[in-house]
């Protein structure tokens, strides 16, 4: 008798595992992402998130950046937030929620690659079609990447992203999340370009 007990038990523990397995899969498959708004930005340490054209600049801001461009680095740091959606309801064997282990990502302004980057730490995201915001911080130099735009195509994007009336029209993410598994960490099969019109996932 003893030696059916610890097969049977084995087989037990074995199909909880599956079970858990298979729910962690599924919420995998169905949480998804989109673009909230951008928050914080700042431009060669101009705070321009009450600016809304080049002409509401005052004459120090103006000239801090007018300094930064000829010096050919304009350094820029936002908060990109981020929102994910987990819709999958909580059963009697499960909460429903997920946990992001990584994010790992690619900056796209103007369809043009910038900086990459990860979260810093998991992140638990509730089940039952509750939205939870994941800010990532960005830090980048604008010179770099758009100083052909010349000075005023080049503050205008900044005002476009940052400003008073600013977006994430002119952003993508290109992202690959991570989550975690009765396995082990477990990559989406495939790259997510997080966008701010839809969810993607």
């Amino acid at each position: 008798m003893k030696r059916l007990i610890f097969p049977l038990l084995l087989l037990v523990v074995g199909c909880a595992q599956i079970k858990d397995f298979t729910n962690t899969l599924n919420n995998l498959a169905n949480v998804q992402f989109k673009l909230n708004n951008i928050t914080g930005f700042r431009i060669a340490g101009v705070d321009v998130a009450r600016v809304a054209s080049p002409s509401d600049l005052s004459i120090g801001d103006a000239l801090a950046l007018t300094s930064a461009f000829a010096r050919k680095q304009v350094p820029v740091g936002f908060t990109l937030n981020i929102d994910a959606k987990n819709p999958n309801a909580p059963t009697a064997t499960s909460n429903g929620s997920a946990t992001l282990t990584g994010l790992d990502w690619r900056l796209i302004i103007d369809d043009k690659p910038t900086i990459e980057g990860d979260i810093q730490s998991p992140i638990t995201l509730p089940g039952g079609g509750k939205t939870t915001n994941i800010p990532l911080g960005m830090q980048l130099d604008m010179y770099s990447f758009f100083g052909d735009k010349g000075y005023d195509g080049l503050l205008n994007l900044a005002l476009a992203l940052g400003g008073k009336q600013g977006s994430t029209a002119r952003v993508k993410l290109d992202a690959q999340p991570t989550v975690s598994t009765p396995i082990g960490a477990m990559k989406y099969p495939s790259r997510l370009t997080i966008i701010d019109k839809s969810f993607s996932g």
